[in-house]
């Protein structure tokens, strides 16, 4: 009787697993999230809203928060075109580099987070660090960007 029990346990377990159809591996798609996120940035560095676009969302929305001087929490939204305007209008004679330091990605089904921690660089100064956080959702095998939400700072992230 158990051996029975056991045994319908482990076909209800297949047939689910068989129901819910093919599952690319959990690697493959945590790439394919880290390759968006890479996309984006090598948009951001080129100021091609084009790149930029092709891995966003339209209505993709943008947020930061940090502390100001006093060490009070700040906290704003940034409309998109205006985001992708200020990328596009930076001149040349400005060099501006946001160094990616590390990558935390986590899939589950047709949502990813991605947690990217950065170092941004201005004219090879040092201007501030944080963590991106992107929320993306995968449409029909095409991951976009739906959300990004920065945190901003001077210290804690420069090896000493």
């Amino acid at each position: 009787m158990r051996t029975i029990s056991i045994l319908s346990l482990t076909l209800g377990l297949v047939l689910t697993v068989n129901a819910q159809g093919p599952n690319p591996s959990t690697y493959d798609e945590q790439q394919a999230v880290k390759k968006v996120v890479e996309t984006f940035f090598d948009g951001f560095h080129k100021q091609d809203s084009s790149i930029i676009n092709s891995t966003v969302v339209k209505d993709m929305v943008l947020q930061t928060t940090g502390r100001d001087k006093e060490g009070k929490t700040r906290f704003r939204t940034e409309e998109y075109a205006n985001f992708i305007n200020s990328i596009t209008s930076i001149p040349d004679s400005i060099q501006f580099e946001e160094k990616l330091t590390s990558f935390s990605i986590q899939v589950d089904r047709t949502m990813a987070n991605a947690w990217v921690g950065y170092e941004f660089w201005m004219n090879d100064k040092f201007s501030h660090c944080g963590i991106n956080s992107f929320q993306l959702i995968n449409f029909d095998g095409e991951w976009k960007i739906i959300y990004l939400i920065d945190t901003r700072g001077r210290s804690g992230c420069l090896e000493e």
